[in-house]
Order: structure tokens, then C-alpha cells, then sequence
């Protein structure tokens, strides 16, 4: 269950990502962000963004056309 939620959709690259950045700096270490996003790209940029953090990717799922990423602040 994530701590917060975002709600990237209808947003295009890199927007997800930068709007993504900004809210997981305000988290503390262990919270959970929901982003929900529309973009096909975003499912390879929430990986690479991860990996480049260090923050975790816990979940990433696709409910109709809508994309979700779990992100754990690390």
C-alpha cells in the first residue's frame, strides 16, 4: 500500500519522471510512492530512474491503459 499517491496522466516524458523526482525527495527513507502514469516509455524510465537513484522499485503493473509504479524512497 503506497504512503502517496501521483498521478502522472496524460503527462509525456520526461514529465512523469521529473514530477516522480520532486515528490520522492519531500518522502522519508521507507515511504511509498504510487505513480500512475499514461505513457508506454514511462515503463522503461521508471526502471532506469530506479536503478540510477538507488530508490526501489517494488510494483509495476498496467491496469487498462494506465500504468503503476510502487516506488520505495531508499
Amino acid at each position: 500500500m503506497a504512503d502517496h499517491v501521483l498521478n502522472a496522466e496524460g503527462l509525456n516524458c520526461p514529465l512523469p519522471i521529473i514530477k516522480a523526482k520532486k515528490m520522492l525527495k519531500s518522502l522519508a527513507a521507507g515511504e511509498v510512492l504510487e505513480v500512475r502514469a499514461t505513457d508506454p516509455g514511462s515503463v522503461a524510465d521508471f526502471a532506469a530512474f530506479c536503478k540510477q537513484t538507488g530508490n526501489e522499485l517494488l510494483s509495476s503493473s498496467t491496469e487498462g491503459d494506465v500504468y503503476k509504479f510502487e516506488i520505495k524512497r531508499t
